[in-house]
């Protein structure tokens, strides 16, 4: 089981919590799933947009190449609702400054863009956001699965890729780190998947600390996927006492 499934979700409630946090009845539960998705996407999207605008209109900054995405290293979205019309979004990103820009401007502009997209026929509609810094880039698995992505791209060999972010994180005092890439590897004819780890990765045991990434590079002889595990040490859970929330 835990080979198969994505290690978040089995560990939810365990020692992880859920990326969104709001209750709905049922009639409103499907358009509250699906907006949860579309606000993802549009963070992403306009995210990357006013990144590279502001790139390109700082003279002495470099462009940054437009077929890139999530250019300012954005790890996760969490969703937070008291009800329709109030809504927290947790941005945590490897690059604070990037999502935040000069004097808060580009928070700002997308502030006013989400409220834009998603506040239309909704009274009193608010949104706060939060930025989160990932301090170890190196140790979060969407980032160096990312990270490994964009050097396919760059047609680096797969493996000098694989073993790279491999040897930059265990540097960072992890425990174990397992990567996985899927695709036409090399440009081959067949495709197939090629495993590299080092350390342990104990995917079965609930209690183990094991972040997840995904992330897909789109070369010149098709798309390749990226897995990443990491292993951060075990998390004890607390143990509730009988006569807690309710009669002993």
């Amino acid at each position: 089981m835990g080979q198969k499934v994505n290690p978040h979700g089995l560990r939810v409630g365990v020692i992880k919590d859920w990326n969104a946090r709001w209750y709905a009845d049922k009639k409103n539960f499907g358009d509250q799933l699906v907006e949860d998705r579309q606000i993802r996407e549009f963070i992403l999207k306009k995210t990357d947009e006013i990144v590279k605008a502001n790139a390109k209109n700082n003279a002495g900054k470099k462009p940054i190449d437009e077929t890139r995405t999530n250019v300012a290293g954005i790890s996760d979205i969490i969703i937070e609702r008291k009800d329709a019309s109030t809504i927290k979004l947790i941005i945590r990103t490897g690059s604070p400054a990037l999502v935040i820009g000069s004097k808060g401007a580009s928070l700002a502009a997308l502030r006013t863009a989400f409220e834009k997209k998603f506040g239309k026929g909704k009274d009193n509609f608010k949104v706060s956001i939060d930025v989160e810094d990932i301090k170890n880039r190196d140790a979060n698995a969407t980032l160096v699965a990312q990270n490994i992505a964009a050097q396919l791209e760059s047609r680096v060999s797969f493996r000098r890729a694989m073993k790279r972010a491999m040897s930059q994180a265990m540097k960072m005092n992890i425990k174990g780190i397992k990567t996985m890439c899927s695709g036409r590897l090399g440009g081959a004819e067949i495709a197939r998947s090629e495993t590299y780890h080092e350390g342990t990765i104990p995917l079965q045991t609930l209690r183990a600390d094991i972040d997840y990434g995904f992330a897909e590079a789109n070369t010149t002889y098709g798309r390749i996927g990226v897995k990443v595990w990491i292993y951060n040490g075990e998390i004890i859970p607390e143990k509730k006492n009988k006569g807690e929330g309710g009669e002993a």
